[in-house]
């Protein structure tokens, strides 16, 4: 997700404990929790809504990285 994020422009704006705070230019933000297990269904959606950003091309996206 960070690196999806970074290809569509957003920039790392701090990192608290295990969650980085991104924003893009635009205005838009979101926090992505940086562990080492996947990431859930629903927090993926949540941050889909973010970035304004529709499952589908998420998944393109995703296979294009």
């Amino acid at each position: 997700m960070v690196k999806l994020l970074i290809f569509l422009g957003f920039i790392q704006i701090r990192q608290k404990g295990s969650h980085i705070f991104f924003a893009h230019p635009d205005g838009r933000t979101t926090v992505v929790p940086c562990h080492n297990d996947d990431l859930g269904r629903g927090l993926i959606r949540k941050i889909l809504r973010d970035i304004d950003l529709s499952v589908p091309d998420y998944e393109r996206l995703k296979k294009e990285l």
